[in-house]
């Protein structure tokens, strides 16, 4: 089937069963239940339909339906991927949340255990750089823009 599978599906108008038959966009709006249930069910019209035979030809109807299988199996895979990802991704940010507190407490700690003295020349600093800054804004010469 070198025919692209949702083409296939848009010009023959492939309708799935669910609640009814819906059609191919519907099916990216299930759930991955709902599209399990539509695969076992496509699944079941299979079993049917391969009754013994001595003729060896396709019909159409098979046709459909093994294009039917493959759909609703790419988007079930793509859907979840996705949550796969999302997953991880959530992961990934709970653990970056959980580094950055530990930072936060290190960096706390580390300021807890310095003397008066320490932190006095630290705020000291912090002024004099603040002040530093303030100068050198003020000194900047202008006429030359």
């Amino acid at each position: 089937m070198a025919q692209n599978i949702y083409k296939y599906a848009a010009k023959n108008k492939l309708r799935f069963p669910f609640k009814g038959n819906i059609s191919t966009e519907d099916l990216f709006a299930l759930n991955l239940t709902d599209l399990d249930t539509v695969y076992k069910s496509l699944s079941k019209q299979v079993k049917k339909d391969d009754g013994e035979s001595l003729l060896a030809t396709k019909t159409k109807e098979d046709t459909d339906i093994q294009i039917k299988m493959q759909i609703v199996k790419e988007i079930f895979e793509e859907k979840q991927k996705a949550i796969e990802a999302a997953q991880k991704a959530a992961e990934t940010k709970a653990k970056n949340q959980k580094i950055m507190e530990i930072i936060s407490r290190k960096e706390d700690e580390e300021l807890n255990n310095k003397s008066v003295d320490e932190l006095k020349a630290m705020l000291e600093g912090d002024a004099a750089d603040t002040d530093a800054t303030t100068d050198d804004a003020a000194n900047t010469d202008t006429t030359d823009l």
